[in-house]
């Protein structure tokens, strides 16, 4: 199926939030992994998120140059034109973007897709991250201001952090501390500054002790309730529906399965997952190269195996290894099954 439309992809997010699961939003770095979420979807029946960050998309564009818009364009056009040929739709979506980041990548690419929107087409993306955890949250949610009418315009979605994920991912990076974990006040704040749709469609990264990466047993503490008092909190003060917000979880590595399915209820419809499926790609590859050392390795005046060292032969098992992960989350968050193309 072709990229979501915007139109489609607002049906993705609002069928996941009113029944109950979200969808995965994987980070992928190369073709390979991209075709690699298509298949693990595919083979789930589940629509998703494809998604880039800016170390990504400097990856796209070569990792000599300096030029990470043009990277993502790549990743999108290639990933527009694959998708095709599968039988679930996904978005594309921009990670986490700070301050020093936004004029070489998302204010180009918005640039891209308003071109391309007032030539009668649809956006690149359908959706953007802000990342302002690192600066003020009047300053965070004041460029989010900015933002947010230029994607209206685009019929695009923003995502914002409010709160800090901990861990590192792409050079942003913060402590495990008491920060690692959004206030009420914080999400009225943001109500107030961005509204709730009729400035423009946004999610929120709310934390909750979310980390970056993956940590040992007992120093992740996380409180998904504490989406479930803010969804409430939000609810009561501006008089609206249950859960309010579209939410994301970031920094998911290592959760079980009730964290997940908790936050899910409480209205979490797109989780971010990275660190996870670069193990199982890679971990795929080391054990080819390791269990065929002789054939990948010209050993003792040999020859190799060029049936075995040709980066196709090891590249489709870890796409392989790779979509079994992005299955394994579709199962996780209750998206396994649901594609808008089967209804």
């Amino acid at each position: 199926m072709p990229v979501a439309t915007p139109d489609q992809y607002a049906e993705m997010l609002d069928t996941a939030k009113k029944s109950g699961f979200a969808f995965p939003a994987i980070n992928v770095s190369s073709s390979q992994t991209i075709n690699a979420v298509l298949q693990g979807l595919s083979e789930a029946g589940s629509d998703g998120i494809i998604q880039v960050t800016t170390g990504g998309a400097d990856y796209f564009a070569g990792q000599t140059v300096k030029a990470r818009a043009a990277g993502a364009l790549a990743f999108a056009a290639f990933a527009t034109e694959v998708a095709k040929n599968y039988p679930v739709t996904v978005a594309l979506h921009t990670d986490h973007c700070p301050k020093d980041a936004l004029p070489g990548f998302v204010e180009p690419l918005i640039a891209a897709s308003e071109a391309q929107v007032k030539a009668g087409g649809h956006p690149i993306f359908q959706s953007h991250m802000w990342d302002g955890s690192a600066v003020p949250l009047a300053e965070n949610l004041e460029i989010a201001k900015d933002l947010l009418p230029r994607m209206k315009a685009i019929n695009a979605i923003l995502e914002v952090e409010i709160g800090v994920v901990g861990g590192e991912e792409d050079g942003v990076a913060h402590e495990i501390n008491e920060h690692l974990y959004t206030t009420l006040d914080d999400a009225i704040a943001t109500v107030d500054a961005l509204g709730l749709g009729d400035q423009g469609r946004y999610m929120a990264a709310l934390t909750f002790g979310n980390v970056h990466g993956v940590y040992a047993p007992g120093n992740v503490k996380l409180r998904p309730e504490l989406l479930k008092e803010i969804q409430e909190g939000l609810a009561a003060k501006y008089g609206t529906a249950a859960k309010p917000l579209d939410l994301v979880f970031h920094g998911g590595s290592g959760s079980t399965d009730q964290e997940i399915a908790d936050a899910v209820s409480y209205g979490v419809v797109k989780m971010n997952i990275d660190t996870d499926t670069q193990y199982a790609f890679t971990r795929s590859i080391a054990g080819t190269m390791f269990a065929n050392y002789d054939g990948v390795l010209k050993v003792d005046g040999g020859v190799g195996n060029k049936k075995i060292y040709d980066p196709r032969a090891w590249g489709k098992i870890a796409e392989s290894a790779m979509a079994a992960r992005v299955a394994e989350a579709t199962r996780q968050l209750g998206s396994a099954g649901q594609s808008i193309s089967s209804r």
